[in-house]
């Protein structure tokens, strides 16, 4: 028993000390790149980027989907994104010390099962409707109906304005609006006034038949 532990710290401390060795002769490099999708080579922004042989350690890519870290060749690198499916590569061999990527990340389509829409809870409340239907008037007269005085007032009166009926009120009322203006400012000219000038040649008609009058005196 005593003979036994000191092998076994002898047994791990061999182990680590090669796995440090090895990890101490991958190369480091500056892994980059950019994450695009598939077909369309459009940007995946913000995706993350986890390096899952260094204490997942995970950095966020820019909105146009470039990314930069330090990382060892050999290193396993995720990369997950919403919408996305993960996609796990490995760095390979490199003869510099810089690598660039280009990730592209396939679109996750997610197929929902076929759904019927009913307007009834159920087949039974459907068939009771169906047969209560009442199909004895026919098109012109529903159509009349729905379309006399009394249904298009009540209509009218809870269904709201569109952006064409309300720009038409607008433009009626700036036009009524102006043309009161420049009516007023007609009128309140009295140079403008036709009843004005009616009254000013009455006048001086009046005038000048009694200038007439008084000179033949």
């Amino acid at each position: 028993m005593k003979l036994l532990i000191p092998i076994l710290l002898l047994v791990l401390s061999v182990f680590f000390d090669s796995s440090a060795l090895r990890a101490q002769e991958r190369k480091i490099i500056q892994y980059s790149g950019i994450v695009t999708t598939v077909g369309s080579g459009l940007p995946v922004g913000y995706a993350t980027v986890t390096n899952l042989s260094f204490r997942n350690e995970a950095i966020a890519a820019n909105n146009e989907g470039y990314f930069s870290f330090v990382a060892h060749v050999g290193d396993t690198i995720r990369f997950t994104s919403v919408g996305f499916d993960p996609l796990i590569i490995t760095i390979p061999e490199v003869s510099g010390d810089k690598y660039t990527a280009n990730i592209v990340m396939q679109n996750l389509v997610t197929e929902l099962p076929m759904v019927t829409p009913y307007p009834w809870a159920s087949i039974e409340e459907f068939n009771i409707a169906f047969m209560n239907l009442d199909v004895s008037e026919d098109n012109i007269v529903r159509a009349r109906r729905s379309l006399s005085y009394e249904s298009l007032s009540a209509m009218a009166a809870v269904v709201p304005r569109d952006g064409n009926e309300m720009r038409s009120i607008n433009n009626a009322q700036s036009f009524n609006t102006m043309n009161n203006k420049v009516i007023n400012q007609r009128y309140a000219n009295p140079l403008l006034n036709p009843f004005a000038w009616g009254s000013l040649i009455q006048q001086i008609t009046k005038g000048s038949q009694s200038r007439s009058k008084s000179t033949r005196f």
